[in-house]
């Protein structure tokens, strides 16, 4: 005569859906980064400063500022795209010239947000903790730093302050 081993049914179901759970889909975009921070987003057009979180995918940055626990701001910026929760969708260039500066290169709000060089890499000065960029042109004068994971970017032609301090 052959034994079984008694094993209950919901050990079984529960170790199924366990497994299951834990078992990622392809279905689902990689998220990279998620971070909490205090973010500070002022402009002649914009005033933002509150708690939020920063998430970052391969193909797409996503910004949302909190103010008790309900949304105050939510920005999500793709490859050719910035959408912001009071605006349309605006091509990159198109937000810079109406939110920011129009003489920024596409890719700066982003490049902000992700903490990397803007201006391909223009007036870079390495540091043993990030790095600080200084840039001038006519229509901006640009002082960036990405210190110690803290990032500030302000423009005192532009009157652009961003600043990302994680919490």
């Amino acid at each position: 005569m052959k034994k079984f081993i008694s094993i209950p049914i919901g050990t079984i179901f529960s170790s199924i859906i366990f497994f299951a759970a834990c078992t990622p889909t392809q279905n689902t975009p990689t998220t990279i980064k998620k971070e909490s921070a205090l973010i500070v987003i002022k402009s002649p057009k914009l005033s933002y400063a509150d708690q939020g979180f920063i998430f970052i995918k391969p193909n797409e940055t996503k910004v949302e500022i909190y103010s008790n626990g309900e949304a105050l701001m939510r920005l999500k910026i793709s490859s050719n795209q910035i959408c912001m929760s009071s605006l349309t969708c605006l091509s990159k260039l198109q937000f810079n010239q109406e939110i920011l500066n129009k003489d920024y290169p596409p890719n700066l709000l982003e490049n902000v947000f992700k903490g990397e060089p803007i201006f391909g890499g223009k007036g870079l000065i390495k540091k043993d903790n990030g790095f600080i960029q200084r840039i001038k042109g006519s229509t901006y004068d640009i002082e960036y730093k990405v210190l110690n994971s803290n990032i500030v970017f302000r423009d005192k032609i532009s009157n652009i302050l961003i600043k990302i301090t994680p919490i």
